[in-house]
This record gives structure tokens, C-alpha cells and sequence, in this order.
């Protein structure tokens, strides 16, 4: 192949490398030249082009795509026609995308002409789904080199795709008295939605104590009333994995099963527990888990249920690639999934840790104000709970035991923070590491010393939060002017783990790339109560 500036007096049968405009229409780039053409060239005074001549022994661009596609396994795939040099590659069906990268490798490796990109080892795919495309990057390449590049995928597979196969699953949810019976409902409804895309399902729950000799029951009686040729036992503890003779693998082994391997170098997924009883898979999911987002245990139940049998070398081989941490950045994959706005839920970290300094050093405290007969605390509290959050968290630290004696009696739990002198950024990380508080799709942040805030308000931000499918940032605002409350989706959780010292919720929001809906909600997202004054203004009566 030669590629260079021609003549148009000597350009017939060569192939365009760029498209040239005409008087009347256009010629293509990768359009063979004819006699006619050249005549169209000359009426519209273009004296040479850029083109391609080929030589004995090339092929044009579509050619080799097209036989190197036919050496292509045609196993639950479908090879699209060949065009500009290329053909993708589609699955035919809903599986698991398995790929060699040392036979895609040398593939690339032997012409620079010769492309061939494809979806990452062992990658979840729906039918239709894109997995790989070959392309010819110039307009003609030697037979030679496509021939070397057939035999390669003929010898052995550049990739495939695994079907699943349905299984029966049988999920066991161990308990303790904090685990809430809606954080178990909603597992799961998570986990039936990881299954569907092999069209497994759960044939029945076991809730049992999270004790070794219960579980080990529940697997019996899982086995007994086992059903169809496939079945599967899932288990979520209620309490995570802490030591290799823990619970859920000592009660793999006491049930005459083997533990394949416990912990794994994925992140979040640490925790998972893989066993066997017979031929029976058996799976302690790790907490992340319960989230729908990517974790470890994914990568696990995805390669059981396209028929792998995942080894302990395969679990320790995990680790490049194994730090899925969310970043807002980087979706993923059920992230964008459209769900019941009603399914959306929001916790709420309610901030009452503060020293309240500005009141004076021995001052009264601004949370224990009254307003309306009722210290200020318990009254945003009471508040948050009027908007019927999934799980309302308070988070305590200067005169705590005060703070929670004007709680007392109400359906919330309180976190005390040890670290509040250093700034709001442990307090958040506090409520957000409440237990269950990471489960829900959202963490509204609700400052104590905001007497103006309804429920209303909190129901119309929460609404918001629900019709964005909970991929945005929402805050109040009074007159398009930023304010307080704000939620942050479970893409931010990882970010707000991290903050240190005087820094909150709005550091998040300006670096997190995330949509941010602002929401008016008057004059209530600016009042707080930081002084004596302030607490007079707002119709408090100082106390405490």
C-alpha cells in the first residue's frame, strides 16, 4: 500500500484517504476512485488528492475486518457487518465477558494495522451489549499480517461471553438486636435485583441469630428443603466478619462444608466468605453487600453463576483492579439503573456536637433553648422525624449527656463523638458510620440550631433527591443563596469518610462533579442560632 498526494489524471482506482468536498455532493474518504469521479474532480479544479495505491498481497480495510471477524468463536456472540475498517462484536446473550489478554496481546502485537480492544476480564454483559471491536486503522493492510492475526484467535479465544445460568437461591440473614428488619427487607430486594440478570431467584429466607450453631442449622435446613439442580446459599450477617473462625465460616465447616477462602483483596468486599457443602456454593456476603453498587461479592456470584468455580488463587489474584471504592467520577455499573422513587431512601445525620462558642464561655448552651416549650435540639429532631426519614442519627459531643436527656423518648439513635473540639468533619464521619447509616441511597445533613426548618422543607428536598434517582447533590437555598440542609448521594460516602477537621458537607459538593439541585426553601436555610441574640430573635428563651 502506498499513501501519498495523486495526481487526478492518474488517480483512477485508488482509494481515498480524506473526503473531498465537490461542487454538487462529496466523495468519500474510503471510495475507490472511478473514471467518472475523476471527470467530477476536474470540474471542481482539483488537480491531485490524498489516496491510497494498493500493492499485490493487500487488502482493503473492510476485507480484513471481515475475515478476521469470521475466525471469531460464534458462541453467544454476533459479529456486526464490516464498515470504515471495523466490526464490533455484540453479545447474544446475558452473561459473563471473559477475556484472554494474552492472546488479545499478541493479536495487537503483530501489525500496528491490526486492532482488536475489548471489554475487561470478567465483566457483566446483557445481551445486545457491545464487548469488542476489531479495526483496521489505515485503508488497506498486507494479507500477511491479517492471516498471522487469523490464526491467532483461531488457536486460541481473544474473549467470550459465559452465559448464566438461573440458580435457586437460598439467602440466610442472621440477626442481632441492631440490625433494623427493614435494613434485611431491603437486602433483600437488592440482592433479588443482582440475580435477575440471570434470572435466579430466591426461593426462600431463613432469619436466624448470629450464632454459630443457628447458622449452622439454617444450612441444614436450607439443604433439606433445597430445590432444583441448582442451588445456592447466600449468607448476610448481621455482623461483619472479624476473624477467619467467626461465625459464618465456622458454621460452613460445622455443616460438613469446606471454606475455600475468607477475605479478599477487593474494596469494598474485604469480608467475603466463599465455602462449599458438596456441590453446593455457599457465599458469606461481606456488609457492602447490601449496597447495589460494584463490590467483591459481584465478582464472586457473577463467576459462580456463569458456571466458574472460583478457587482461593483467583480470590488472591483479585487485588489489581480490586479498589472499587466510589468516586463520583466513575459510575457504576447498576448506578444508573432507574428504580421506584419510593424505594429511594435517606438517613439523616443530625449535627448536635458543637461547642456553641459564640454563646460565651459560660454561657447557656443554644441547643437546650426553648422554642415553643421545647429545647431547640429536640425540636429539629422531632422535625426530622415528622419527615419520615429510614433511620434518623444524632450526632453529640459538647455537653452530650444534656443533649440527649432533651431527646430522651424520641425513635433515634445518638452517636457520640469524642472528637468534636476538632471541627464539624468528624462529626459527619461519626453519622455516617452509625450503624446502617451507609446503606441508604442518601445522607441528609441537618444542622440542630436551624428552629426554621419544617418537615415540609425536608419532604420537598427528599422529594428532589427521589426524582433525581438519587445521583444529585440537593441543598437549600434562600433566594438562589446556598444554605442548609443539603443531601449527598452514596457516591459521595467515600469522600465524606475522608474529610478532616472544620470542613463539611460544602467541601463535598464543590469538588464531588456531581449535579447539585438547589432548592428554594426562604429564609429557613439561613437562620441559625449561634448567639444569645440570635436565639432571642428567632423566639427562644434562653436555658440550660
Amino acid at each position: 500500500m502506498k499513501y501519498g498526494s495523486i495526481d487526478v489524471e492518474n488517480a483512477e482506482g485508488a482509494i481515498l484517504g480524506h473526503s473531498v468536498a465537490l461542487n454538487e455532493g462529496r466523495l468519500s474518504k474510503g471510495h475507490m476512485l472511478s473514471a467518472g469521479d475523476l471527470e467530477r474532480l476536474r470540474a471542481a479544479n482539483i488537480g491531485s488528492v490524498l489516496a491510497v495505491r494498493l500493492q499485490p498481497g493487500d487488502l482493503r480495510e473492510d476485507d480484513a475486518a471481515r475475515h478476521l471477524a469470521t475466525a471469531i468463536a460464534p458462541d453467544h456472540l454476533r459479529v456486526t457487518e464490516a464498515t470504515t475498517g471495523r466490526v464490533n462484536v455484540h453479545s447474544s446473550v446475558n452473561g459473563l465477558f471473559v477475556a484472554d489478554k494474552g492472546v488479545v496481546d499478541r493479536f495487537n502485537r503483530i501489525d500496528p494495522a491490526i486492532t482488536l480492544a475489548c471489554l475487561a476480564d470478567h465483566v457483566p454483559v446483557r445481551t445486545g451489549e457491545m464487548v469488542a471491536t476489531i479495526k483496521i486503522i489505515p485503508l488497506a493492510v498486507s494479507a500477511t499480517a491479517v492471516a498471522a492475526a487469523r490464526q491467532e484467535i483461531e488457536a486460541a479465544r481473544p474473549f467470550e461471553v459465559k452465559p448464566f445460568s438461573p440458580r435457586e437461591v437460598i439467602l440466610i440473614a442472621t440477626t442481632l438486636p441492631l440490625l433494623k428488619p427493614s435494613v434485611m427487607d431491603k437486602t433483600r430486594r437488592v440482592l433479588a435485583e443482582r440475580l435477575s440478570l440471570s434470572q435466579s431467584r430466591i426461593v426462600s429466607e431463613i432469619r436466624t441469630p448470629h450464632r454459630p450453631d443457628d447458622v449452622k442449622e439454617a444450612i441444614a435446613k436450607a439443604l433439606q428443603a433445597k430445590q432444583g439442580d441448582a442451588p445456592m446459599l447466600l449468607i448476610f450477617g448481621a455482623s461483619a466478619m472479624a476473624d477467619f473462625d467467626d461465625v459464618i465460616p465456622a458454621a460452613i465447616r460445622a455443616a460438613g462444608g469446606r471454606v475455600e477462602h475468607a477475605g479478599m483483596p477487593v474494596d469494598p468486599g474485604n469480608l467475603l466468605v466463599l465455602g462449599w457443602i458438596g456441590d453446593v456454593p455457599v457465599i458469606g456476603a461481606p456488609g457492602c453487600a447490601r449496597s447495589p453498587k460494584e463490590n467483591g461479592f459481584d465478582w464472586i456470584l457473577n463467576r459462580i453463576l456463569a458456571g466458574e468455580t472460583p478457587t482461593s488463587r483467583d480470590i488472591t489474584g483479585m487485588g489489581v483492579g480490586g479498589l472499587l471504592m466510589e468516586i463520583p467520577t466513575r459510575p457504576q455499573p447498576r448506578e444508573n439503573a432507574q428504580h421506584d422513587p419510593a424505594e429511594i431512601d435517606i438517613g439523616i445525620v443530625l449535627l448536635a456536637a458543637g461547642r456553641a462558642s459564640r454563646m460565651g464561655a459560660d454561657g447557656p448552651h443554644k441547643l437546650l433553648a426553648e422554642f415553643a416549650g421545647r429545647p431547640l435540639v429536640r425540636r429539629v429532631a422531632e422535625t426530622a422525624l415528622a419527615a419520615r426519614p429510614a433511620q434518623l442519627v444524632t450526632v453529640t459531643g459538647h455537653r452530650a449527656a444534656e443533649i440527649e436527656a432533651a431527646l430522651n423518648g424520641l425513635a433515634l439513635q445518638t452517636v457520640h463523638n469524642p472528637a468534636f473540639a476538632g471541627g464539624m468533619a468528624s462529626s459527619l464521619v461519626a453519622g455516617l458510620s452509625a450503624e446502617g447509616m451507609m446503606e441508604h441511597d442518601g445522607l441528609m445533613v441537618l444542622l440542630a440550631d436551624m428552629p426554621g426548618v419544617t418537615a415540609d422543607d425536608l419532604t420537598t428536598l427528599a422529594e428532589a433527591f427521589r426524582a433525581a434517582q438519587g445521583q444529585a447533590i440537593v441543598r437549600a437555598v434562600s433566594n438562589g443563596k446556598r444554605g442548609n440542609p443539603v443531601i449527598l448521594p452514596r457516591a459521595t460516602y467515600s469522600a465524606i469518610l475522608k474529610l478532616q477537621g472544620d470542613i463539611g458537607a460544602r467541601h463535598i459538593i464543590e469538588t464531588s462533579g456531581l449535579a447539585v439541585i438547589d432548592i428554594e426553601i426562604g429564609a429557613a436555610a439561613h437562620l441559625d442560632v449561634d448567639t444569645p441574640e440570635a436565639v432571642i430573635a428567632a423566639g427562644g428563651i434562653l436555658k440550660g
